[in-house]
């Protein structure tokens, strides 16, 4: 909004030209949405406190999460404003790019809203705090990458194929269903994609700082790339297709970044607040929206690999457990487990890791997955 705003009257004074650089209103979204975010923060903490608006913790967890009970949750209303509105300040209003991640961040925010709504009105009825019914959840994820996935093929972003996806390590390849007669292969791919993206970092937003800050370093690669992606020069440079507008991309990652340090600050341990579904479904479909519009979704194996692991683990736990339950029986399945308890994190913890150990351990792990990530860009 600014760029409208202030970079017309660049010729009537020369400084006013930085709002046309992408990379000036990415780090002005960025600082911006850490700062409504302390702004905003205190006031919704404050409000959910006197709303007793508390975590509903989940079945499964260490005995030591027993007291995180009284930790008011839906922080991720935080999140979400600290996003969207430096976004709108700091963005091209034109750009479908980032009206596509944000509406998409805000439809998995929303389902995560009803989640923690539900949860916490069943609690208070002394029901059983399953939240909203986990199909209608599904669908709901489901819908949006189906939405996604048929408007990216029909209405192409840019001069690629909007039914089409890159690969790491490789040079201008580019895979097309189309060419083998199978574009609606494209639908399925890309809402696998997002709802398992948004899933991850859910069964991943399970300690203090964890998911938030390897939410930051992710979607702060993810930067890195829409920014290489959306310049002629750079893309060029590193032998990358050129995403035309894509750039734009950089703002919104920026601010989901912002937001997300912002949100650190009250969710560091001990946490004052917790995320709730709404945060943490919010921040996986953010993840995953920008994964798909730079058709980069094999790259998300790298930039989010801490969060691929956390979903393996509870695959593998379910799988095996089902398994040997049908196999060998019930008593067997539980005392022959693949992991102590799944998520991953959670079996370090009964490893006897103190949480913070974890948690820092699992950022080192994140800003090496980082690194892999960003080595793509010259090993081709």
């Amino acid at each position: 909004m600014l760029y409208y705003f202030l970079f017309p009257f660049r010729d009537h004074f020369g400084p006013l030209r930085v709002f046309g650089y992408q990379s000036f209103r990415a780090a002005g979204a960025a600082l911006t949405a850490l700062l409504v975010a302390f702004i905003v923060g205190p006031m919704i903490l404050r409000r959910l406190q006197l709303m007793q608006i508390h975590q509903v913790v989940r079945a499964g967890t260490p005995d030591s999460h027993a007291g995180k009970g009284t930790t008011p949750t839906m922080g991720g209303l935080i999140i979400l404003v600290a996003t969207l509105l430096p976004t709108l300040l700091w963005m091209r209003l034109d750009n479908r790019y980032v009206w596509l991640a944000l509406a998409v961040t805000l439809w998995m925010g929303g389902i995560g809203f009803l989640d923690d709504y539900l949860k916490i009105r069943q609690k208070r009825e002394g029901k059983e705090n399953k939240g909203l019914v986990e199909r209608y959840k599904l669908a709901g994820q489901v819908i949006c990458g189906l939405a996604l996935s048929i408007y990216i093929w029909q209405f192409p972003l840019n001069q690629l194929p909007g039914a089409s996806t890159t690969v790491p390590f490789a040079k201008y390849v580019l895979i097309v269903p189309a060419t083998v007669g199978m574009a609606w292969l494209y639908v399925p791919f890309v809402t696998f994609v997002m709802t398992a993206t948004s899933n991850a970092v859910n069964l991943t937003d399970g300690l203090d700082g964890l998911a938030t800050g390897l939410m930051a370093i992710a979607i702060g690669t993810f930067a890195i790339f829409a920014y290489a992606m959306g310049r002629v020069d750079a893309s060029a440079y590193l032998q990358l297709f050129y995403l035309r507008n894509a750039g734009e991309l950089t703002i919104f990652c920026s601010a989901v970044f912002g937001a997300a340090i912002g949100f650190l600050w009250f969710n560091a341990h001990p946490a004052q607040l917790f995320m709730g579904d709404t945060g943490s479904l919010a921040l996986g479909g953010a993840l995953g929206v920008v994964a798909i519009l730079l058709k980069s979704e094999f790259l998300y194996l790298f930039i989010g690999g801490v969060f691929v692991a956390e979903t393996f683990s509870v695959l593998i736990q379910r799988t095996v457990f089902k398994y040997r339950r049908k196999r060998f029986g019930l008593e067997f399945a539980q005392k022959n487990r693949v992991f102590l308890r799944a998520p991953l994190h959670h079996h370090f913890e009964l490893k006897g890791w103190p949480e913070t150990q974890v948690v820092v351990r699992f950022w080192i792990l994140g800003i090496l997955c980082a690194f892999v990530a960003l080595g793509t860009l010259k090993l081709r």
